[in-house]
Order: C-alpha cells, then sequence, then structure tokens
C-alpha cells in the first residue's frame, strides 16, 4: 500500500470541496452541522488555502488513489508553529494505518512546532492522534482542554515538537507494514 500526500493544485479545488463535505458529514454526527436547502454543509475556510500564505492543502492518496486531505496553517501561534487544521480519512481507508502514516508524512515535512485539536466529542481522533504524536513527537506533548468561548467546541489542543532528520532514531531492520491504528 503506498500512501502519499499530494499537493492540492487550485484547479483541484472542487475535488477538494467534494472531500469537505464527507468530512462535514462526518462531523455532523458529533457536532451540530446543519445542511444547506442544497443538501451540502456550508464550509467558510477553503478558499484561504489557495489565497493565503502559509496555508498548505493536501490530498491523502492510497495507491495513486483519492483517500482524504489535510490542510495545515503555519505560524498560528506567531511562535512558527504549523497547525493541524483538518484531517480526514474516508471510511473505506481507515483502521488501515492510512491516517497514522498520512500524519507521520504531514509532520515529517515540518520540523519544529506543531499544534492540533481534538473536539471532546471525536473519541477515535483523540486515541490516534494521541498515538501519533507520542512516537513522533520530541520531548513533552502539551495537552490542553478548551472551552466555549476560547474555543468553537469542547476540545483538547496538542502541542508538541516534531524531530528533525537528526533527532529521529535511525530504523532498524527491514520496513515493515504500516501500522493500524485504532482510528481514522
Amino acid at each position: 500500500m503506498e500512501i502519499e500526500l499530494v499537493t492540492v493544485d487550485e484547479v483541484d479545488k472542487s475535488v477538494l470541496a467534494n472531500l469537505v463535505q464527507f468530512y462535514q458529514y462526518d462531523f455532523s454526527e458529533i457536532r451540530d452541522l446543519a445542511m444547506t436547502r442544497h443538501g451540502t454543509f456550508t464550509y467558510r475556510y477553503l478558499d484561504p488555502y489557495f489565497t493565503e500564505v502559509g496555508r498548505e492543502a493536501d490530498f491523502i492518496t492510497v495507491d495513486g488513489r483519492l483517500a482524504g486531505f489535510a490542510l495545515t496553517r503555519g505560524d498560528v501561534d506567531e511562535d512558527g508553529s504549523w497547525n493541524v487544521a483538518e484531517f480526514f480519512v474516508a471510511r473505506r481507508h481507515r483502521r488501515r494505518g492510512v491516517a497514522r502514516a498520512s500524519a507521520q508524512r504531514l509532520f515529517a515535512r515540518r520540523p519544529g512546532l506543531w499544534t492540533l485539536s481534538v473536539d471532546h466529542n471525536n473519541h477515535p481522533a483523540a486515541a490516534l492522534w494521541r498515538s501519533v504524536i507520542s512516537t513522533v513527537a520530541v520531548g513533552s506533548v502539551t495537552e490542553t482542554d478548551r472551552y466555549p468561548p476560547d474555543a468553537a467546541v469542547a476540545c483538547t489542543r496538542f502541542r508538541f515538537r516534531m524531530a528533525d532528520a537528526a533527532e529521529r532514531p535511525p530504523r532498524t531492520g527491514p520496513p515493515g507494514p504500516v501500522d493500524t491504528e485504532s482510528a481514522g
């Protein structure tokens, strides 16, 4: 199974917008997201990923086929950190290691400080992120619970530092299969 992150070009913005609909649909189970009268969900933050510096949109592919996306933002806290704003793996690819491998690749591209927040009602995602972060973080990991009005929803914010290549332990033995995560 070949898992890759592929930069979303503006010409493929509509494809990303379609995937965001699946993402929002999944979230409608844990958040109060209502469909528009057109049968879609509203997501106001897509355009900045194609117009603002410091925002990146990537497709997640498995064997060359779409499997999800990752949206990241740089310097959210004005300290040079990167933030995972949105992360989605389609149901077909969950519990097969796709989310774990994609997240590890995402973090490895930018050593340094990272943050991400997980909705308190999204237990599978919390388990996944704790597991992934424990394998890539150097030093301590900070978990801070946030609540409205300081956050849009009750969530846990993770803050950690991703190792650069020199800090990562050398791989021993042949590469094994992609790990299986507990959530997608």
